[in-house]
C-alpha cells in the first residue's frame, strides 16, 4: 500500500497539469537541427526541432510521446528554453541530472520549474524519461550552432 501512495504522490496535480499543457508542441517547418531521444527502459520519446540565432534558442518545436513525468519535464523545458543560450540550457541539463542522480539542488533559473519533479529523485527508472526533452534541446542547439558556423566558412 505504501508503494501505491508514493506513486500517487509522484504524479501530483502540478505534474499532471504541466503534462497537459506542454508549450511548443508544433514541429518547426525548417529547423536548424532536429534531435530525437528515446528512453529504452520505458519507451518514452521526444523529438525536438530548434532554430537558433547565434547561441540563443529562438524557436522550439517538440513532439512528446512520454509518460506524465517526461511530459512535465518537456513542459518545463519548453517554457524555459526559448530565449536561453546554449550555456544556460547545458547548465540546466547538468543541474537537472545532478538533482535526479546525486540529490543536488533544483536547477537555477530559468529552469527552476524542475522543482516539481523532485519527488522523482527516488524513482531511478523514471530519470531517463525526465531528461529526454532537455537533453534533446541541448543536443539540437549544439548541432544547429555548429551548422551555422560551418555555413559561415
Amino acid at each position: 500500500m505504501s508503494g501505491d501512495t508514493d506513486l500517487i504522490k509522484l504524479y501530483s496535480a502540478r505534474i499532471l497539469a504541466l503534462a497537459a499543457d506542454i508549450p511548443h508542441l508544433e514541429r518547426l517547418d525548417s529547423p536548424g537541427a532536429t534531435v530525437k531521444r528515446r528512453s529504452p527502459l520505458c519507451g518514452s520519446a521526444v523529438t525536438v526541432d530548434v532554430e537558433v540565432n547565434g547561441d540563443t534558442l529562438v524557436r522550439l518545436g517538440q513532439d512528446v510521446k512520454a509518460c506524465a513525468l517526461g511530459q512535465a519535464a518537456a513542459a518545463v523545458t519548453g517554457a524555459a528554453a526559448v530565449g536561453a543560450t546554449l550555456d544556460t540550457v547545458i547548465r540546466g541539463r547538468d543541474q537537472l541530472r545532478a538533482m535526479l542522480k546525486k540529490g543536488g539542488p533544483v536547477p537555477d533559473a530559468p529552469f527552476e520549474g524542475f522543482e516539481v519533479l523532485t519527488p522523482a529523485v527516488d524513482y531511478k527508472n523514471r530519470h531517463a524519461s525526465i531528461l529526454l526533452a532537455i537533453e534533446a534541446t541541448a543536443e539540437a542547439m549544439q548541432q544547429a550552432i555548429a551548422q551555422v558556423k560551418v555555413s559561415e566558412l
